[in-house]
């Protein structure tokens, strides 16, 4: 562990006001405001892959796909987790290398451009097929560099007493994203079509590049500026593999989780699916059961990290609590209860992100963060292109109703796992107690 756990302890729970200085009692964004606008920007570049994703996918299965709509809404959902795998080790050099709010800006900035190509392109006449699968590579491009970076970039924008609350907040934006993004995808394609909804993007990516080019980055631990510093790069370069080969305990962990996002990543393959052949259902049934899951992601974000346990049986609990909720709806395809199991099944989610990334953030020496954070998207979205093919095939041969109960089996073996894991794992318990980060979200 490179960061004191007592430091830890005292710095993001709201439970001991008397250690902590009155500024401390005012929410990090309100008191930090170039960690404000870094986090701002990336709550609007995820909600805008989001929305794309969503919509896009209800495109595929409502309107420009006759036959083989699971095959192609899965071959789209893969060529949007793909860079994030492929482009690992460009991405590790990309961060270690260069001044942090430059790569930001550049990807939030290109991000825009494509999206706003894509919109004229289809106000023109609509685009094809392929060119949507296009822009989503492009897009999923800059996505992949964007967020690894903020989050290695975390330490020059709040005192290290905040990095939990701080890495609360990043962690959280997956879920407004899901919420905000999965509320407007569907629906704009209803009403505005592709071109819409390509719009909307652009708008957010270039907000995105204002807020980060707005901020004010601090010097790095060991730059002057925040920027490609020279006692940062050596390690960087360093085999990802010894990175991982390092941390033993760690890697058990990110293969845990990568074996549960076979099965958990399919589900935004599945609604699309499962709205318009069981529930019957359009843009705005999309929009409730995607909300629903990033409702339940944003709370558990805030409140996962008071669930009692070490992190691995915390995690192990909250995987087979996901295992029934993403089940559920395979047994009983009622509207609300749909939307209530994926509730559970998003605050689950949410639940585990923040233990166990705050955990990796006190674990992983600050040199082989960059390297660390690029290997750590590649490793857990390793298995979201295989999920989205796999499962997008099989909706074309089985109900989406039988795919919700595989997924929910699919996820027991990953649960167990975790739990048997934790039993023998000394080192992580220090600093990652549920009042240590009791604040973080």
């Amino acid at each position: 562990m490179t960061a004191s756990p007592a430091s830890s302890a005292s710095s993001a729970s709201p439970a001991v006001p008397a250690a902590a200085p009155p500024g401390r009692r005012t929410p990090l964004i309100l008191r930090n405001r170039a960690f404000a606008a870094v986090w701002l920007g990336q709550v609007l570049t995820q909600a805008a892959v989001r929305m794309f994703q969503v919509g896009v996918s209800w495109w595929i299965v409502a309107y420009a796909v006759e036959g083989a709509r699971g095959a192609a809404s899965g071959l789209f959902m893969a060529l949007c987790t793909l860079p994030a795998v492929v482009l690992a080790p460009v991405v590790a050099r990309t961060v270690a290398g260069f001044a942090h709010r430059s790569v930001l800006r550049t990807a939030a900035g290109l991000a825009a451009v494509t999206a706003a190509v894509l919109a004229v392109w289809a106000q023109g006449g609509g685009p094809p097929l392929a060119g949507v699968y296009a822009a989503a590579l492009a897009l999923a491009t800059c996505q992949a560099f964007f967020d690894p970076c903020l989050t290695t970039s975390v330490p020059e924008l709040v005192d290290d007493a905040d990095i939990e609350t701080a890495t609360g907040f990043e962690l959280s934006t997956q879920s407004l994203a899901g919420l905000g993004g999965a509320l407007l995808g569907a629906l704009t394609v209803d009403r505005a079509g592709v071109a819409g909804l390509a719009a909307g993007c652009a708008a957010a990516y270039a907000g995105a590049a204002l807020l980060v080019t707005s901020a004010r980055f601090r010097a790095a631990v060991s730059s002057a500026d925040g920027s490609d510093a020279p006692s940062d790069a050596p390690p960087a370069r360093r085999p990802l593999r010894r990175i991982l080969g390092e941390l033993p305990y760690v890697r058990r962990i990110l293969v845990c989780f990568t074996a549960a996002n076979l099965f958990t990543a399919a589900v935004f393959v599945v609604i699309p699916l499962y709205t318009r052949s069981v529930l019957h259902g359009g843009g705005g049934t999309v929009a409730l059961l995607e909300a629903a899951l990033g409702a339940g992601a944003l709370v558990g974000a805030f409140t996962g990290t008071r669930v009692p346990g070490r992190p691995t049986v915390a995690g192990a609990w909250c995987l087979g609590l996901m295992a029934l909720a993403l089940a559920l709806p395979g047994l009983f395809a009622h509207r609300v209860v749909v939307a209530g199991a994926l509730a559970v099944a998003g605050w689950c989610a949410g639940a585990v992100s923040v233990r166990f990334v705050a955990l990796f953030q006190r674990l992983v020496p600050t040199a082989d963060k960059p390297g660390f954070f690029a290997v750590m998207q590649a490793v857990l979205g390793a298995s979201l292109p295989v999920a989205s093919l796999v499962f997008g095939s099989a909706g074309d041969l089985l109900s989406p109703q039988t795919l919700c109960l595989v997924q929910g089996i699919g996820l027991l073996p990953a649960a167990c796992a975790l739990a048997l894991l934790g039993s023998g794992a000394p080192e992580p318990e220090p600093s990652v107690e549920p009042e240590a980060v009791g604040g973080a979200r």
